[in-house]
């Protein structure tokens, strides 16, 4: 028990230095990867178009009857700010968690003003970082979970996300759900692969009902989990 857990604390300081150093060299590449030189406009423009595909789409089951700017939105994964600005032009108030101090400190500088907008550096793990009795109406998460090549540090992630939702709230997240591809403790860029049977149990396993899924066997497999 000891070892495992000074393993999973080297590999957790090591996702937090690789992603420090990711943000430092260019991180609005390592946020999106469509491109290396992208101008503010166009950077939050493309977190735009996340939350209109993602978001605005399934309003429905976002909100579920509460009015977009009465709702708490928890986003896992803020990185340097591209969708969270997106996010806080939509609901009441947003927290965005990462683990990168450098993104953090960069998403604070871009999203300076917004006063909806709260950013916390968080252990790559949990979510004891966030305000005590702090209850969200809705949880979401791109292009993060892909990243994560620890099957345990995701499920941590899900079963925190499920002690921060008020009941019946979504969380909606991303996983990476191609199963040819290879993953390893030491890579911090590609995360581990689930199937469809295993992102059902991972829900039912920790509190949530997987009502919806798409995208199984691609990069994109998208995860409706609702609080139980």
């Amino acid at each position: 028990m000891k070892a495992s857990r000074m393993n999973l604390d080297a590999h957790l300081e090591k996702m937090q230095r690789d992603w420090d150093a990711r943000a430092r060299e260019n991180a609005r590449y390592y946020v999106n990867t469509a491109r290396q030189d992208w101008s503010d406009e166009e950077f939050f423009r493309s977190g735009e178009q996340t939350v209109m595909e993602e978001v605005l789409t399934d309003m429905t089951n976002v909100c579920q009857g509460i009015w977009p700017r009465r709702m708490k939105v928890l986003e896992i994964g803020c990185g340097a700010g591209r969708v969270t600005r997106a996010l806080a032009d939509l609901f009441g108030e947003v927290h965005g968690v990462d683990v990168s101090g450098e993104m953090i400190r960069q998403a604070r500088q871009a999203l300076a003003g917004r006063a909806n907008v709260f950013l916390h550096q968080n252990n790559g793990q949990d979510l004891s970082v966030l305000p005590p009795g702090v209850q969200f109406d809705f949880a979401f998460s791109s292009i993060v979970f892909q990243h994560i090549p620890s099957r345990a540090v995701i499920e941590n992630y899900i079963g925190e996300v499920h002690r921060l939702l008020r009941p019946g709230a979504l969380f909606k997240f991303q996983v990476q759900g191609d199963t040819t591809v290879k993953s390893s403790p030491d890579d911090t860029w590609v995360g581990v692969p689930f199937t469809d049977e295993q992102a059902v149990r991972m829900a039912e396993n920790r509190g949530f009902e997987p009502r919806h899924r798409h995208g199984a066997g691609s990069q994109y497999f998208w995860l409706w989990y609702f609080k139980k």
